[in-house]
């Protein structure tokens, strides 16, 4: 990465009038949460701007173009990993796999195998987001950075919107400060500034499967959990359907619809019923899960009935039970061992194939991975815990353990659990890179030393940044060209930027450790 050292000098005066440039258009433009620990009534009352950065954060524009160009080919991977049912059963089964020792898991896998059989809905529907780190290898001699990736995510794959208004954001401050105040010239010009259409891409994959469904007066449901702060990401993408694709949105709990949803005994159509009738039920067309992902979206057997019955419906489902399992960590580090890839990407697959060096590419951004299902994983995973860190079948952030919290971690792990997790070779990102974070209430007084008096000024730090890429894919039976096997349609669907101080190692901007950025691209 050939950027001068980030960020350009900025005087406090600049720092403080970058501060309310960017808080005034973040409150303007519905880059938002609601507050924390406020009561949040039916009707919100109140809002605060998302965690967001002052500057764009430098990426290798080769890394960048890369990332959206293997896009395509994770879309693929995934949908076929969903529908190869024999090795969801054999990787993350109750039977054979992780879900044996892991109860979420093995909830999810029995749900869907008691109903698999008389599926409904042969079409599934992935809104997905890959994310990757920059990576320098040691004793590299000063060689560039490579592109690592740290998960795929086939569920509840946030922040698209905001993602979208940030990158706007830079634009933005670009604009009214004269490329912020002449800083970096050589970086800080239009041209490096790339396009962010995520907001409209995420919501063609979700109006794509609603043409799918067959039924234009149907709506889509958003499955959300209570109290979601991070409600206007969701809004967005509610709005961008409605407004250029006439689909109304419905938004309910796991809870909420364990009361209001039923099927239709002839059709098995999701049907969501008024909570005061004689109003006619809404015919769902797709279930959108922004919800269910961690356990605690699941507080009683209800919820699990629910989300078992949204399955049963003929509802398109985003993601299905198979492609949300598809998602874990441990499938993640199965597909490292050798021939797995070929498995779903090569022949004899029916589909589409690719050739090995397009299957080098996926692989060359992979760090080593391992199983600590047997002792020779444990023991190797206590070797070079400084370089490792432990990741379990959960998302949403703040799973992992990291480094030297690892020892101690096994010894207490009881080994009939050391199947429900995975050892992966951390990703170290350069050193270098910094920026100022604002968020809303945080430390900081403006002049960017993070020394203030609460007043939600920005901070300056040393920094990690995290690249995430969207894809879409509707995929299984009478898609496409392979409409026998199950075909997939998909695109790459726009781009994410998280940065983070370079002391945390949890990532999420939902769970508190991450700011809203956006990319400059460098040479």
């Amino acid at each position: 990465m050939s950027s001068p050292s980030w960020p350009p000098t900025l005087t406090p005066e600049q720092i403080s009038a970058l501060t309310t440039l960017a808080t005034t258009y973040a409150l303007s433009h519905g880059l938002l949460y609601l507050p924390p620990g406020a009561p949040q009534p039916p009707a919100p009352t109140s809002a605060i701007h998302a965690p967001l950065s002052l500057l764009p954060s430098p990426f290798p524009r080769a890394l960048f173009d890369h990332a959206h160009k293997i896009a395509s080919i994770y879309n693929v991977l995934y949908a076929r990993i969903a529908m190869d049912w024999a090795f969801l059963d054999d990787v993350m089964g109750a039977e054979r796999g992780a879900g044996q020792v892991d109860a979420f898991v093995g909830e999810l896998w029995r749900g869907w195998k008691s109903i698999r059989d008389d599926y409904p809905q042969p079409l599934h529907l992935g809104l997905f987001r890959s994310d990757y780190l920059l990576h320098t290898s040691d004793g590299d001699g000063g060689a560039p950075p490579s592109l690592k990736q740290v998960e795929f995510n086939t569920i509840s794959s946030s922040f698209g919107a905001l993602s979208e208004r940030a990158a706007a954001l830079h634009r933005y401050l670009l604009a009214a400060t004269s490329s912020y105040f002449g800083a970096s010239p050589g970086v800080l010009k239009p041209d490096n500034f790339p396009p962010n259409e995520t907001t409209r891409g995420l919501a063609e994959g979700l109006a794509t499967a609603h043409a799918a469904y067959g039924n234009p007066d149907a709506s889509i449901l958003f499955v959300v959990q209570p109290g979601e702060r991070n409600v206007f990401d969701q809004r967005w993408l509610e709005y961008e359907l409605l407004e250029r694709h006439h689909i109304r949105v419905l938004r309910q709990t796991l809870s909420d619809l364990s009361a209001s949803a039923s099927l239709s005994p002839t059709t098995h159509a999701l049907l969501l019923h008024p909570s005061h009738p004689p109003s006619p039920p809404t015919e769902i067309s797709v279930v959108y899960f922004r919800a269910g992902y961690t356990p605690s979206d699941f507080p009683h057997p209800a919820t699990y009935t629910a989300r078992l019955l949204l399955e049963r419906s003929r509802a398109i489902k985003c993601p299905s039970l198979p492609l949300q399992l598809a998602g874990a960590k441990k499938v993640q580090q199965v597909l490292t061992l050798p021939g797995v890839l070929e498995r779903f990407l090569q022949p004899p697959h029916p589909g589409k194939t690719y050739r090995d060096d397009e299957l080098a590419d996926l692989r060359a951004g992979w760090m080593g991975m391992w199983a600590l299902d047997d002792d020779g994983g444990v023991d190797r995973a206590r070797k070079e815990a400084d370089g490792l860190v432990l990741k379990p079948q959960r998302e949403g952030g703040g799973n992992n353990v990291y480094r030297s919290s690892i020892p101690g971690f096994l010894d207490a792990l009881p080994r009939e659990e050391h199947k429900a997790w995975i050892a992966m070779e951390l990703i170290r990102p350069p050193d270098g890179a910094g920026n100022y974070l604002v968020r809303a209430g945080g430390n900081g007084n403006g002049n960017g030393n993070g020394d203030g008096d609460g007043g939600g000024g920005a901070v300056k730090a040393d920094v990690v940044s995290e690249l995430g890429v969207f894809g879409w894919a509707l995929f299984g039976a009478g898609v496409g060209e392979e409409e026998e096997a199950g075909g997939v349609k998909e695109a790459t669907a726009g781009w994410l930027l998280r940065t983070k101080g370079r002391e945390s190692d949890e990532g999420g901007v939902a769970a508190g450790f991450s700011v809203l950025d956006s990319v400059v691209l460098v040479d």
